[in-house]
């Protein structure tokens, strides 16, 4: 029988791409899909390569300081309540999946009272305000990491992990050593992900310890939008890109060590990928903390090694490189025994589990 299910979340790409991963399964499964995101947001603009119909609503923020939009804001979010419902009671679809943001509160909350069952997804440790106000109404609510379980009701969380784009799986490292212009196969790669704006504070540490990582590895460096340093274009074994879409895959499978950050979805790709990985968390005092509490759960499950970014410096990062190739194993050892990377088949017996909960006897 055929289902209807309706996918929402928005604002940052981690909101968004999760739920284009979980799209090839849906469909295998049965299900017609439909997107309710922002009139003009990102997932407008990423849902625009699938063939996905699309709904926009008016949205609004919800801000912990002042701000003069704190006054607005409330409008627009009853605004998209009201054209949320309206397009539901259009859809009328057998479930929502909501993977945060704050789009998806007034999505969420039309469902509720519509009596749509609901299954939100929180990426991060500690839930955001977007999706602590749609707990209350969920059905389920699915996490990537063990410690999330505490701060969540307990007859609704499950542990999943995030659903992972399936091309990630399928990468070639032939083409990416064509792709990189990289000559020496006996030479391991290092690959360097500050985000996806770049980060200037890892991109500064790298470069400044080129010369002794150069000895040991090929470098690939993702550094972000404007972030290309000139000077270094025609270095030996080194290789910048401000942004890669079509040839992640292949990079993935290229590389041997991977530095990022620690954004939930960002992570969740590396342990899916069983890549050793060191992380270095945004600041503190450049976010929420989220970063910082996702890298100390990977390293203390034993699939990260971390640096805080307070303390990076060239020859910190070049001695944690180092160790963290000659223990590469161990790491992939621990991540080959996660239970947090088989999210999306959980989370399609979870949707399907939901609605049969929900049907009338």
């Amino acid at each position: 029988m055929q289902k209807k299910i309706v996918l929402t979340g928005g604002g940052t790409a981690g909101h968004i791409t999760p739920n284009i991963a979980l799209l090839p399964g849906l469909k295998q499964d049965g299900y017609d899909a439909f997107y309710i995101g922002s009139y003009d947001g990102m997932e407008k603009r990423l849902l625009a390569d699938f063939d996905v119909p699309y709904y926009g609503i008016a949205t609004g923020k919800f801000r912990r300081y002042f701000d003069l939009k704190n006054f607005t804001d409330p409008f627009r979010v009853l605004k998209g309540f009201s054209e949320a419902r309206r397009i539901l009671k259009q859809l009328q679809p057998d479930i929502v999946f909501s993977k945060g943001g704050f789009v998806s509160v007034p999505v969420v909350r039309a469902a509720a009272s519509l009596k749509i069952p609901c299954v939100i997804h929180e990426s991060d440790m500690t839930p955001g305000l977007a999706n602590k106000l749609c707990i209350p109404v969920a059905k389920r609510v699915c996490c990537n990491f063990p410690e999330t379980l505490k701060t969540l009701p307990p007859e609704k969380s499950v542990l999943t992990g995030s659903p992972i784009r399936e091309e990630l799986l399928c990468g070639d490292r032939e083409a990416a050593y064509k792709f990189c212009g990289f000559d020496d196969r006996t030479k391991p790669v290092l690959m360097v992900i500050g985000g996806s704006l770049g980060s200037a504070v890892i991109n500064q540490s790298v470069r400044e310890a080129l010369p002794r990582l150069l000895k040991d590895f090929q470098i690939v460096h993702i550094c972000g939008k404007d972030k290309i340093d000139n000077l270094l274009l025609k270095q030996k074994g080194y290789r910048q890109f401000e942004y890669v879409k079509t040839e992640l895959k292949d990079l993935f499978a290229l590389a041997d060590l991977v530095v990022s950050r620690a954004g939930a979805n960002a992570i969740c790709e590396l342990l899916a990928l069983k890549k050793p990985n060191l992380l270095i968390p945004l600041s503190a005092g450049a976010s929420r903390g989220d970063q910082i509490l996702n890298a100390r759960s990977f390293e203390a499950q034993g699939f990260s090694v971390v640096i805080d970014e307070d303390y990076l410096s060239p020859d910190l990062l070049t001695e944690k490189v180092q160790e963290l190739y000659f223990t590469r194993q161990t790491y992939v050892d621990a991540m080959e025994k996660s239970r947090q990377t088989n999210a999306i088949p959980t989370i399609l017996k979870l949707l399907d589990e939901t609605i049969s909960q929900n049907r009338p006897e």
